[in-house]
């Protein structure tokens, strides 16, 4: 069985990438500081490190370092920051990725799987494709079929609309630059206008709007959330 270690301090981002990574049956260990962690990776021998940068005891990058000097196991970083200088410092340390919260649990996924596939490990068929619905009472997102059903009526959206609405829809609560949403939706390589972010959130809400629907939230100054009442959420794994 796929051996990954999640080593973040945060419990409920641990408890989230854990989650998903059980979902797709991954044996997951967990440490909530660097000694921990470095203890773990010795004793379990993990085939990825999922290690958050700033940690008490040791950082990420200690334990980078100390990881380095007998072991290639893939590292990807988890950060709040997206600070150059912390990126390109973490992947000369020997990280083989990097990535900036808050992100969607299907962005980290996929990058696990990039890594196995350039590595050509055979642990890349072990991590199978999930399909979800995502059921929040009032909005049921099914992401297989591509639709979206509120108060029993289909809503249809654009394809980067739906894209777009999923991505928020992952992780409830969660705020979102417009930076972050342009590259995960329309690309790194995308090289247009960012309110092009702007634009798509205002037709989503307009057509949740005409039946009745609010869960998009702008947070002034930082980006956009999905956003709805805890007791009316679930996740349904479609098998």
């Amino acid at each position: 069985m796929l051996k990954i270690l999640v080593a973040d301090d945060d419990d409920n981002i641990r408890n989230i990438i854990l989650h998903y990574l059980r979902k797709q049956q991954i044996h997951a260990f967990e440490a909530d500081n660097g000694k921990s962690a470095l203890d773990i990776v010795k004793e379990k021998q993990p085939d990825l490190i999922i290690l958050d940068l700033m940690m008490p005891e040791m950082d990420g990058y200690d334990v980078c370092r100390e990881v380095r000097r007998g072991s290639n196991v893939p590292i990807i970083f988890l950060t709040a920051s997206g600070d150059e200088f912390d990126r390109v410092l973490g992947l000369e340390l020997g990280a083989d990725d990097y990535i900036v919260k808050p992100f969607s649990p299907r962005e980290l996924i996929s990058r696990i799987k990039a890594i196995f596939r350039r590595v050509n490990s055979s642990n890349i068929e072990t991590i199978k494709e999930q399909k979800y619905t995502y059921d929040y009472g009032v909005i049921k997102i099914d992401i297989d079929r591509r639709e979206v059903i509120i108060k029993d009526m289909k809503v249809t959206f654009r394809p980067k609309e739906f894209d777009l609405l999923v991505y928020l829809a992952e992780s409830p609560g969660n705020v979102y630059t417009r930076e972050t949403l342009l590259e995960q939706i329309w690309g790194y390589d995308y090289f247009g206008d960012i309110r092009i972010v702007d634009a798509h959130i205002k037709k989503i809400r307009n057509k949740l709007k005409e039946v009745g629907c609010n869960v998009l939230r702008t947070v002034w100054g930082v980006g956009y959330k999905f956003e709805v009442e805890p007791e009316t959420s679930t996740l349904i794994e479609k098998r």
